[in-house]
């Protein structure tokens, strides 16, 4: 996938903002953080597991100052280990779909939160 086509997920992904938080989620109607990464990436031709912890194991691993729009980036929240995700969508900003206020929206990596949580990147797709 090249550069255009990584804006283009990266595009998609914040497209669609405001869509609600359902646990086990996969559609616009309702999405949980690997819902959304999976039906992000699909619309792309892209596969990618269903859940968090296998999302996590794709690609190649990522330095922080590396990362690019359509990057996953994952945090502990949850559970020990990998247990959310959300798309990069460039300057220090990732979108993805969190329980905690229920809709699909942009954060910043560089927050307080999401900064303690962080614990890796990946590529999942060949650039």
């Amino acid at each position: 996938m090249g550069d255009g086509e990584a804006y283009a997920l990266a595009s998609t992904a914040l497209s669609l903002r405001g869509a609600p938080y359902l646990n086990g989620g996969t559609t616009p109607q309702g999405f949980d953080c690997s819902g959304f990464v999976q039906y992000v990436f699909r619309l792309h031709g892209l596969e990618v597991p269903r859940q968090t912890r296998d999302q996590f194991r794709l690609g190649r691993n990522l330095r922080p100052d590396d990362l690019e729009p359509g990057d996953l980036v994952f945090f502990t929240t949850v559970a020990p280990g990998a247990s959310h995700v959300g798309i990069v969508i460039g300057e220090d900003l990732f979108v993805h779909a969190p329980s905690e206020r229920g809709v699909v929206r942009v954060e910043r990596l560089s927050a307080e939160y999401w900064n303690r949580r962080y614990v890796g990147a990946r590529r999942p797709r060949s650039r």
